[in-house]
C-alpha cells in the first residue's frame, strides 16, 4: 500500500473562524462543516492533519502556554463531534519580529514547506497524494512545493484573496471550495485538477 495521502488543514481560516489572534481558547471557534469534513477523512482512512503559522508567539501576542491551550481547545471541540486529527504542526516564528529564538529565517513557516516536511516524515505520508487547503494564496505555494495539490476555501480570507487577489497568485489553486468540507469531498471524489 505505502504511505497514504493527508489532507493538510490551515487553522484560522480554514477549520475555524478567522478572529485574528487567537490569544485565548475561548476565541477558538470551529467553522459550521469543520467538524463533519474531519469525520469524513477520519472515516476514509485520510490523515487529517493541521499546519498552521502562528507568528503571534514570535510577536509576544501570546505565549507557547496559550497557543498549546488553544490548540488542546480545539483537539477538544473536535473530539466532542468525533473527529480527530492525525497530527498538528504549527510554525511559531516570525523572520523579522520578536525575539529569538522566534525571531528566525525558518524553513517552518509557508509557503515553506518545512511544516509538511515534518509531518510527512513523522507520520508516514505521501506527500505526493497529499492535498493542503487554505484560505491563502500562501497555502498553495506551500502545496505546489511539495507536489501536493493545493485547495483554496472562500472561507477566512479566502474569498477577497479570490476574488480581488488571484491576479497575483504565484501558483493558481487545483480547486475552489466554498469549505473545508467541499474541499474534502471534492479529494475523496479524486480530486481532478
Amino acid at each position: 500500500m505505502g504511505p497514504r495521502g493527508a489532507v493538510f488543514i490551515d487553522r484560522d481560516g480554514t477549520l475555524t473562524e478567522e478572529v485574528g489572534y487567537v490569544n485565548h481558547p475561548r476565541r477558538l471557534r470551529l467553522l459550521p462543516r469543520s467538524a463533519e469534513a474531519i469525520r469524513r477523512l477520519n472515516r476514509a482512512g485520510v490523515a487529517a492533519v493541521v499546519t498552521t503559522n502562528q507568528a503571534g508567539v514570535a510577536r509576544g501576542y501570546f505565549s507557547e502556554d496559550v497557543l498549546a491551550a488553544v490548540n488542546a481547545a480545539l483537539v477538544a471541540q473536535l473530539k466532542d463531534e468525533g473527529a480527530h486529527l492525525d497530527g498538528l504542526y504549527v510554525c511559531p516564528h516570525h523572520p523579522t519580529e520578536g525575539e529569538p529564538p522566534f525571531r528566525t529565517d525558518c524553513d517552518c513557516r509557508k509557503p515553506r514547506p518545512g511544516l509538511l516536511l515534518r509531518a510527512a516524515a513523522e507520520l508516514d505520508l505521501s506527500l505526493g497524494r497529499s492535498t493542503l487547503v487554505g484560505d491563502k494564496a500562501s497555502d498553495l505555494a506551500t502545496a505546489r512545493a511539495v507536489g501536493a495539490r493545493g485547495v483554496l476555501v472562500l472561507t477566512g480570507y479566502g474569498l477577497g484573496e479570490w476574488e480581488y487577489r488571484r491576479a497575483g497568485f504565484a501558483v493558481a489553486p487545483d480547486h475552489v471550495a466554498e469549505d473545508l468540507l467541499d474541499a474534502v469531498e471534492w479529494v475523496l471524489a479524486g480530486g481532478r485538477r
